[in-house]
């Protein structure tokens, strides 16, 4: 495969998808996140499946046991990931919010307005459940991201 041409299409498409997290409603962003926390629920077991093939190929690689600890989904991780993204869900948009306006001796008001920054890109170790905070948080935040998790958590 060439990484630089792959790259480059993940790139592409996640700007392509920027432009449509940046106009997606504070409804839409919800529903998103609220389905993603059901997925999570409902493919329990196949997170688990696909966690152990992760933890079986870890050991046999020799990864330090503090790793393993944090590469390990077990029931209360996989509840709390879609228990952090209903916490999203609770949080207020922050998009579109103004803050430090200021009236300008002209007249003019002058101010601060949050708006998504487009494509976010985030590279983490062997930890599945920051996957799952990471894309929260931008869904949330109506910005597209690249997410690229160590390569042990390669099946989860």
């Amino acid at each position: 495969m060439d990484i630089k041409n792959y790259m480059n299409g993940v790139g592409q498409r996640a700007r392509t998808a920027s432009r449509a997290m940046a106009k997606a409603d504070t409804a839409a962003k919800n529903r998103a996140l609220t389905l993603i926390a059901a997925a999570i629920r409902r493919d329990a077991d196949a997170l688990r499946a696909a966690n152990r093939q992760d933890l079986e190929a870890a050991k046999a690689n020799g990864l330090a046991e503090a790793l393993l600890d944090r590469l390990t989904l077990s029931d209360q991780a996989i509840a709390t990931m879609a228990e952090g993204l209903e916490q999203i869900v609770a949080l207020a948009d922050p998009i579109g919010e103004i803050s430090n306006m200021k009236y300008r001796p002209t007249g003019i008001q002058v101010g601060q307005m949050r708006v998504p920054l487009g494509v976010i890109g985030i590279i983490y170790e062997a930890r599945p459940n920051v996957t799952v905070d990471a894309a929260g948080l931008c869904i949330k935040s109506g910005n597209a991201t690249i997410l690229r998790g160590g390569s042990e958590a390669i099946h989860c």
